[in-house]
């Protein structure tokens, strides 16, 4: 479907960067979106551990990335040591002077539970007519992969887990950025089933990649018995004989702050 008109802090950089690099390069699509000129200034919000930072500030663009992780940011700058990243929250940090662009790849749906308050700041964040760029999880993102997860925490007697994301319909997120400041020019709404190719445990490896916080409050004695259900659950709809897949919904869009 197209329409022309909190940040988690206990990542483990490494494995994302090894286990799950295709956050980064599905991230290629929005670069080109993005447009990125020579001498731009584009915040990079979510940056992770700063690959799509350092790709954008090679067409020529001056980067900040920003993410809520000490974790990624330690690795980012680890990696790109002439490249500028800080930590700082989605739904409050400031800059210095108005940017070109604000730019975020797969990060605004941990900021979810303020999403006005982050677009509030990216606005700020703007000179008047700046682009905001981004993609994110949309409607129905993961939607087999949580069912699966709610019901084995469930079935093992444990409270309805908090799910950290924010997945709105492409309705609700234009009708946020047009009440926040914007004008949409381009709003996409697409599935990308996405393989899961460094997951060898499936359903389970997701799980404790990005649905990690949700584990901290079980019993561990109870977490691999946890896991494997959740597993037997998603396998129906996401275990093909090529290996696991997710079953990503995506959001991506450009508006310009009025």
């Amino acid at each position: 479907m197209r329409y022309d008109a909190p940040s988690p802090t206990r990542w483990n950089a490494r494995s994302y960067d090894s286990s799950f690099g295709y956050v980064s390069a599905h991230g290629a699509p929005l670069v080109e979106l993005l447009d990125p000129q020579p001498g731009e200034r584009i915040v990079d919000l979510g940056c992770g551990t700063g690959v799509l930072t350092a790709e954008i500030t090679s067409r020529g663009a001056r980067v900040l990335g920003i993410d809520g992780s000490s974790a990624m940011i330690e690795k980012a700058l680890a990696q790109y040591p002439g490249l500028d990243f800080i930590v700082g929250d989605g739904r409050d940090f400031t800059v210095a002077q108005p940017y070109d662009a604000v730019f975020s790849n797969a990060a605004l749906h941990w900021m979810g539970r303020e999403p006005d308050a982050v677009i509030s700041s990216v606005r700020e964040a703007l000179t008047p007519g700046g682009r905001f760029v981004a993609e994110m999880g949309g409607a129905g993102n993961c939607a087999a992969l949580t069912a699966a997860l709610s019901t084995a925490w469930r079935e093992h007697g444990l409270r309805e887990p908090d799910l950290p994301w924010y997945f709105p319909t492409p309705a609700e997120y234009a009708t946020r950025l047009e009440k926040g400041g914007f004008v949409v020019r381009l709003l996409e709404y697409f599935d990308r089933p996405t393989p899961l190719d460094e997951c060898p445990n499936g359903a389970a490896d997701w799980v404790r990649m990005f649905a990690g916080s949700l584990l901290q409050g079980v019993p561990a004695d109870l977490v691999e018995s946890l896991l494997r259900r959740v597993n037997e659950l998603a396998a129906p709809a996401l275990r093909r004989e090529t290996g696991w897949m997710a079953d990503y919904v995506r959001l991506r869009f450009a508006a310009v702050r009025r």
